[in-house]
């Protein structure tokens, strides 16, 4: 039972800043986590069982919003509807300026899939939020049968608890991290598959076999399949590559060091390598230099300077004052660059552990996420342990290695075949017709251009008419962009309208109609435009007052300054818009005062 069901906006953990970054249509920083039952899914069941899992985390219903500085999540009025599985794995959630929700879950015979974006949730919460899914699914299937109903939850938690951001929580600035030099990572280039589109390879292997060979070891299970997946990757290194050390990104989950509730990201990560060309490449070496790193590595003391150093640079003033435009730029290079230091990447999600009554009715769990590069994710269930590797690359070669070199161990793999259904991939039909008319406008502009060189005609009608083209394919464009977001979509027709009116008053001789007439008449229409929308559309006043806002505030600080200036000629028109706007600021400081200085707080906050 949660109490205060209602959760807040909030701001973005440190993790969750870098992937709202640094996501894209190709690296969509989403991650699926699944089910396997021993039965076919039921879509009913499955709907009205999320319903219910969504009363006990009310905090994975938000949207991702755009502030000056930070992006931030702010709760909303959608609700996830369950459908069979349509698309292709891992696919993107969130969509720039599009109001959606940051994650879906979907069935595809007997498998569950819950997939989510990952400034939501880290693997812990996801984990979480899926467990309570089956259980309320399996709960509604079978309680005829005597399946009794079981919490998973503290009876304690509250939103608080799970919106708790424990990055700050265990933050010090007195600890600082020594600098280490990186070492050069060996990069696997080999094709991209048709379509650039990922691949899954997953495989089934017995968590007692593992455990057994790895405590003959004297290792924990993921020192050990560190090794292996290590060697996997060198096997497949030319000689020329094998300057470069192989080096893995292994995520932590900190909640084994530092207490927390949290469902917001609360992870680290260690980067275990190895040089094969000047230490000795066997396997008894590699998994000595690999116990000895994580020994090191993994301890309370690194997590919290870690934690310190990335959260120092979060809170550095003269950063947190940057526009989120910049930062953006800024974070993405800086993921860029960091990718050249990791091979591949490993993650352990460990044991998922469910009531003894439902255990009967689940096959196992399994979970993969899209990625840039080569990625291996694990988790067990009873005594299955589930494999799989993720990557876009046009290989098997590393995959084979590292289920011989377990085999080797003695340690047999069974494959598994995921099943998938045709995925029914939006239609590309929009942006074909876009580009079509984007080449007929650039044709028809420069047909004009040579017409006019060719023939100079007295009155410039050539010109005209090219401008004239290109002014509505920069409107146009920008509709197009910014369709999922009619406010925002005036603003930009706002700014850009203005400013191509003023290029056109200054072309034509100069005589003032731009900003006589155009600005002010624009800025109150565009004002108008706004207040229907959101009455038609009913939405929330925390949706469309800052979009009014910045229209309000374009229209009477631009003509005031026109006006100071007296570039103003007719003042008639500016000043009676001016006075509509400065009229709308100041209702809504009266009538909206409360919503106005949250929605200020929102988007300001450093």
């Amino acid at each position: 039972m949660v109490k205060q069901k209602k959760a807040h906006w909030r701001k973005l953990d440190n993790a969750a800043k870098l992937y709202s970054a640094a996501s894209n249509k190709k690296d969509t920083r989403v991650f699926r986590f699944y089910c396997e039952l021993k039965e076919q899914v039921q879509s009913e069941l499955l709907q009205e069982a999320l319903d219910q899992t969504l009363e006990t985390f009310p905090t994975f219903l938000m949207v991702l919003r755009k502030g000056l500085f930070w992006h931030y999540l702010e709760p909303c009025n959608l609700r996830p509807v369950v459908k069979e599985e349509y698309k292709e794995p891992c696919s993107r959630l969130y969509i720039r300026d599009k109001k959606t929700l940051l994650f879906e879950v979907t069935y595809y015979q007997k498998r569950i899939n819950f997939e989510v974006f990952h400034v939501l949730t880290d693997g812990t919460g996801a984990t979480e939020f899926l467990k309570e899914l089956v259980k309320n699914y399996l709960y509604l299937a079978h309680k005829e049968e005597g399946l009794e109903q079981v919490s998973l939850q503290p009876e304690d938690m509250t939103v608080q608890d799970q919106e708790d951001d424990s990055f700050l929580k265990y933050y010090s600035k007195d600890q600082k991290r020594p600098k280490k030099r990186k070492l050069h990572a060996f990069q696997i280039r080999r094709k991209k598959k048709d379509g650039n589109r990922l691949h899954v390879h997953e495989s089934i292997v017995s968590v007692q076999a593992i455990l057994k060979r790895s405590r003959e070891l004297g290792v924990s299970m993921t020192i050990f399949l560190t090794a292996i997946y290590m060697m996997a990757i060198h096997e497949e290194m030319s000689k020329m590559q094998k300057k470069r050390s192989v080096i893995l990104m292994v995520p932590v989950n900190l909640r084994k060091f530092f207490p927390s509730t949290s469902m917001l990201n609360f992870f680290n990560w260690i980067e275990p390598g190895y040089d094969f060309a000047t230490q000795d490449g066997s396997f008894e070496a590699v998994l000595n230099h690999t116990k000895a790193f994580f020994e090191a590595e993994l301890t309370k003391e690194k997590m919290s300077a870690h934690i310190s150093e990335l959260l120092a640079l979060e809170l550095h003033p003269i950063l947190r004052l940057a526009p989120l435009e910049l930062k953006n730029l800024c974070i993405q290079a800086g993921a860029k660059f960091s990718e050249k230091n990791v091979t591949a990447i490993f993650s352990n999600m460990s044991a998922v552990k469910m009531p003894e009554s439902y255990v009967p009715y689940i096959e196992r769990f399994g979970v993969y996420t899209n990625t840039p590069k080569m990625e291996l994710c694990l988790c067990s269930f009873q005594d299955k342990l589930s494999f799989a590797f993720t990557s876009r690359y046009d290989t098997e070669n590393i995959e084979r290695n590292f289920y011989r070199l377990l085999k080797e161990q003695g340690i047999s793999a069974q494959k598994v075949e995921p099943v998938f259904p045709k995925p029914t991939m939006p239609s590309e039909q929009e942006m074909k017709v876009y580009k079509i008319y984007s080449f007929l406008c650039i044709a028809l502009v420069a047909l004009m251009l040579v017409t006019d060189l060719n023939f100079h005609p007295k009155i410039r009608w050539t010109l005209f008419t090219a401008g004239g083209v290109a002014t509505m394919w920069i409107a146009s464009s920008i509709g197009f962009f910014k369709r999922y977001n009619l406010l925002k979509n005036l603003m930009w027709q706002l700014l850009i309208g203005t400013i191509i009116s003023f290029i056109w008053d200054a072309l034509t001789g100069w005589h003032s109609w731009s900003v006589d007439f155009v600005l002010p008449l624009m800025s109150v229409g565009t004002l108008l435009a706004m207040c229907v929308i959101a009455k038609v559309q009913k939405s929330p006043v925390r949706e469309y007052l800052i979009y009014e806002i910045m229209a309000a505030g374009y229209g009477l600080i631009l003509p005031g300054i026109l006006l100071f200036c007296k570039v103003v000629k007719r003042p008639t028109v500016s000043m009676f818009g001016a006075l509509a706007c400065f009229l709308f600021l100041v209702g809504v400081l009266l009538f909206k005062g409360r919503e106005f200085k949250e929605e200020m707080q929102k988007n300001l906050h450093v």
